[in-house]
C-alpha cells in the first residue's frame, strides 16, 4: 500500500537572529502602527520587534523590500483542507447536494491516511503560495486515528500556520470508537508540550451539546457549519442555556434574522463568511452574510471554503465580496427606500477582513493578523512592481483589486521563510505531482469514477446515490 512520503517537503530554514525587511510601503493593518510609504520591519527570531522609517538593523541579514507592499499574511478561517486533490472537478456545481456528491458522498469514503496527508499538504503549499500564512482546516473526514495523524503531519510539514479542527465523516464506514477520544489523543501527541508552536487544535461539530462539552472540557474551539435560515430557531435555548460562548465559531451564517444576529453578538460567537460558496452552491439565499454581520456589530472573517469548484485564493475571495456587497447594497437601497444605509466595506475594510478579523476569528488575534512589535513575523511581501501591478495608485487597491499569488514575492510564517522569489520553497515538485496522482487514481478507482476533462457537470456516482 502506498505511504504518505513526508520528503516532499523539505523542513524551512530556522529563522535568522535578526531580519530586516527594508523599504517596503508597510500596510500593518494595526491602529497604532498606521500605514508606511517607505518603511523597514525588524524581526527577532520569529518575532516582530520594530517597525519605522528609519531602523538600524547592525548585523542583520536584509530584505531589499524597495517597490514591494509588506502586509500580515492572510488568514482563511474556514477551509476543508483534506480535499485538496479534488481540484475543480466540479466547477459547475449549483448546490450544496453536488457539493457533496462530490465529496463526501463518493470519494471521501475511500480516503486513506495517504490521501489525508496529500490532500491537506496540497492546500497548506496552496495557501503559502497565494500568500495565506494561517489556515483554519475543517477536517471532516478524521475517520481513523491515522487518518487524523496524517492531516496533521501535513500541516506541520508544510510549515503553515494552522488550526486543525477534526470532524466526524459525513457518511461511510469509519472508526466511530476513536471519535471524539481523537480529540484528547491528538492534543497530547501534537500540542501539550509546545513542541508544535505553529499548530493548534479545535473540534468540528453541529449544535451537539454533549460534543460541545467534551470540547470545552479539552479547551477546544467549537467550529460550526452554521446556516441560519435552517438552524436559526435553535439559537435561542441554546443561548438561554448558556452554551454560546466566545469559544463558538459559525462558518457560513447565511439567511440569518436580526433576532439570530443580535444572539451571536451577545454570546460573542465568532463567525466567517463565504462570498464565493455561498453564491456557487446556492446555499439558502446564495448571500454572503458579510453586511448582515457588520450591521450588528460583528466583523467576520473571510473564509474560502474548499477547491473543488474554484480557486484556493483569498484575492479572490476578497474581489468577489467587494462586489457583492455593493450589488446587494444598490438592491436594499431601491427596495428599501433611500432611508436605508447598508454598510459596505472598501478595500481596506475587506483586507481586514482577509487577515486581522480572520485572525480574531481563528483566536489567534493576539499572534497574527495585522504588523506590529509583539507579534509573530507572519507576512507577505507584494511585488508591485510586476507588470500587472505597476504602478501602483493606491496600495490597499492594488492588494484587493489587482494582486495574484504570482505578485506574491516572499511569505515569512514564524520568521522562517517559506516562500522567495515568486517560489514555495523546499518542495520536490516531481514527487509532489507524483503522489497527487497517486491518490487521485486510487480514489477514481475505488469509487468508479471516470475523469473526463471537459465535462459540464459532475455526474453522482453509484456510491453518491
Amino acid at each position: 500500500m502506498f505511504e504518505y512520503n513526508r520528503s516532499i517537503v523539505q523542513a524551512p530554514a530556522a529563522p535568522a537572529a535578526r531580519t530586516l525587511i527594508r523599504g517596503a510601503t508597510v500596510l500593518s493593518m494595526d491602529g497604532d502602527i498606521g500605514n508606511l510609504v517607505r518603511g523597514n520591519i525588524l524581526i527577532e527570531g520569529s518575532t516582530i520587534t520594530a517597525i519605522g522609517e528609519n531602523i538600524e538593523a547592525g548585523d542583520a541579514v536584509v530584505i531589499e523590500a524597495s517597490g514591494m507592499i509588506a502586509m500580515p499574511g492572510m488568514v482563511d478561517t474556514h477551509r476543508h483542507s483534506w480535499e485538496g486533490q479534488l481540484r475543480r472537478i466540479n466547477p459547475n456545481a449549483e448546490t450544496l447536494e453536488d457539493y457533496c456528491n462530490a465529496t463526501h458522498f463518493s470519494f471521501a469514503k475511500y480516503y486513506r491516511p495517504a490521501d489525508m496527508y496529500i490532500g491537506n499538504l496540497l492546500t497548506a503549499l496552496g495557501c503559502i503560495d497565494a500568500g495565506i500564512t494561517t489556515v483554519v482546516d475543517n477536517s471532516h473526514n478524521s475517520r481513523t486515528g491515522a487518518h487524523s495523524d496524517a492531516a496533521v503531519e501535513a500541516l506541520l510539514d508544510a510549515g503553515i500556520r494552522s488550526v486543525h479542527a477534526s470532524g466526524a465523516p459525513v457518511s461511510g464506514e469509519w472508526d466511530k470508537a476513536h471519535w471524539p477520544g481523537n480529540l484528547e489523543r491528538l492534543q497530547e501527541k501534537y500540542v501539550k508540550n509546545g513542541d508544535n508552536p505553529l499548530l493548534s487544535l479545535a473540534v468540528m461539530a453541529q449544535l451537539e451539546p454533549e460534543l460541545w462539552a467534551e470540547a470545552r472540557r479539552l479547551g477546544l474551539p467549537i467550529i460550526t457549519e452554521f446556516f441560519g435560515g435552517d438552524m436559526a430557531a435553535e439559537l435561542e435555548g441554546l443561548h438561554r442555556e448558556g452554551l454560546l460562548r466566545s469559544d463558538n465559531i459559525f462558518n457560513h451564517c447565511t439567511a440569518l434574522p436580526d433576532a439570530g444576529w443580535k444572539i451571536l453578538r451577545e454570546a460573542g460567537v465568532r463567525v466567517n463568511v463565504c462570498p464565493r460558496s455561498d453564491a456557487h452552491y446556492g446555499i439558502e439565499d446564495g448571500m454572503f452574510a458579510m453586511q448582515s454581520a457588520q450591521r450588528h456589530g460583528i466583523s467576520p472573517g473571510l473564509s474560502v471554503d474548499n477547491e473543488t469548484s474554484y480557486s484556493g485564493d483569498m484575492f479572490m475571495e476578497m474581489r468577489v465580496a467587494f462586489y457583492l456587497q455593493r450589488v446587494m447594497g444598490m438592491h436594499q437601497q431601491r427596495c428599501c427606500g433611500a432611508e436605508h444605509h447598508p454598510v459596505t466595506l472598501p478595500a481596506h475594510g475587506l483586507l481586514k477582513a482577509a487577515t486581522l478579523d480572520g485572525a480574531t476569528c481563528a483566536g489567534l488575534q493576539d499572534k497574527v493578523g495585522s504588523l506590529a512589535p509583539g507579534k509573530q513575523a507572519d507576512l507577505i511581501l507584494i511585488n508591485a512592481q510586476d507588470i500587472n501591478l505597476y504602478p501602483s495608485g493606491n496600495a490597499f487597491g492594488t492588494v484587493v483589486h489587482a494582486a495574484e499569488r504570482s505578485n506574491v514575492d516572499t511569505v515569512m510564517i514564524g520568521g522562517r521563510i517559506v516562500k522567495r522569489g515568486g517560489k514555495v520553497l523546499g518542495v520536490d515538485s516531481e514527487r509532489l505531482r507524483a503522489a497527487i496522482d497517486e491518490s487521485r487514481e486510487h480514489l477514481f478507482a475505488a469509487a468508479g469514477y471516470q475523469p473526463d476533462m471537459f465535462a459540464e457537470t459532475f455526474m453522482p456516482l453509484e456510491s453518491a446515490k
